[in-house]
């Protein structure tokens, strides 16, 4: 029997996430549509005699990508760059949990796993699924989690968390959550698209920060507020193509970014959206059978049908 079989391991479960509009904007409370994916993480919890952390994590082809022994709440000496900087992150995490439960850690130790069904640079919340899984695990408030670690507006663990599309809001006391169906006609038209290289988010909320103070935050926020709404409610390719070209532009005028389209893609026959931090991970892109090919030759191997990465 495997360890992840195991029957007296804890399992947990968290949806990997993309965020489809309101990028940046959703930091202010903008409303912002986003989809829980059916790629996620695992975390397998397994009780030992020995008060320290044995971690291990996976990757999408079961190879171990980082493992640690942990004196619990104690970085062990000796471990290279990299697994110090992977040890310190974790460290952090665990650390703020027994904060919010403090009887956490109090006798024994565990042995850990995690596993991702996605490959790292995919962008699709390898983070945020770790989170909300230490949550689930310790039984605490994974949104508390969040403000005293990495920060965010929360919509990765509003995703982590339910099985259907979302319009999502982050309130000052409570992220407002609404589910949605999101079945328009033209589904099998969209596609996601990999960028081959994975975005630092910190920096472009950074950015982002930096740029909006030039412009009617309220006014932006209405906007995207509108535009997201009337995605989610669309059920013409037409229209919907006008409305994320329009989400682009917004985007593009206020993070003094250039659209994909016209950096990458300026001879694609659809339209293409990024999708959160702008310049990496994936993007939308509306079309039809040729599309994989199109994308295929230029150099962008990753190409995946809506219904293949969305959870519905």
């Amino acid at each position: 029997m495997s360890f992840l079989e195991n029957q007296n391991n804890k399992r947990f479960y968290s949806n990997g996430k993309l965020l489809l509009t309101a990028e940046y904007f959703v930091l202010d409370g903008a409303t912002a549509f986003a989809a829980p994916t059916k790629y996620g993480q695992d975390l397998v919890v397994q009780p030992t005699v020995e008060n320290r952390l044995q971690w291990e994590s996976y990757d999408h082809k079961n190879c171990c990508w980082l493992a640690v022994d942990i004196e619990i709440l104690a970085i062990e000496s000796g471990l290279n760059q990299q697994q110090k900087k992977e040890a310190k992150m974790l460290l952090q995490l665990l650390k703020a949990v027994k904060n919010q439960n403090p009887s956490f850690f109090s006798t024994g130790g565990f042995k850990v796993k995690t596993y991702l069904s996605f490959p790292r640079n995919w962008g699709l919340g390898s983070s945020s699924t770790l989170l909300n899984n230490l949550a689930q695990w310790a039984g605490i408030d994974a949104y508390q989690l969040l403000n005293e670690t990495f920060g965010g507006s929360g919509y990765d663990l509003a995703c982590a968390m339910n099985n259907t599309h979302i319009l999502y809001s982050n309130k000052p006391k409570k992220p407002l959550i609404e589910c949605i169906d999101f079945q328009p006609v033209f589904l099998d038209q969209l596609y996601f698209v990999h960028l081959n290289k994975k975005q630092d988010s910190r920096k472009g909320i950074q950015r982002y920060f930096e740029l909006r103070k030039k412009e009617n935050t309220q006014k932006l926020i209405e906007t995207v507020d509108q535009l997201s709404e009337a995605i989610v409610s669309c059920n013409d390719l037409k229209d919907f193509e006008k409305l994320i070209a329009e989400h682009e532009q917004l985007v593009s005028k206020t993070i003094q970014l250039p659209k994909i389209q016209d950096s990458a893609f300026s001879d694609y026959f659809g339209q293409t959206k990024s999708l959160g931090a702008w310049g990496g991970d994936f993007i939308l892109a509306t079309g039809n059978d040729d599309t994989p090919n199109y994308f295929y030759k230029k150099g962008f191997q990753t190409v995946i049908p809506y219904n293949e990465m969305i959870l519905s």
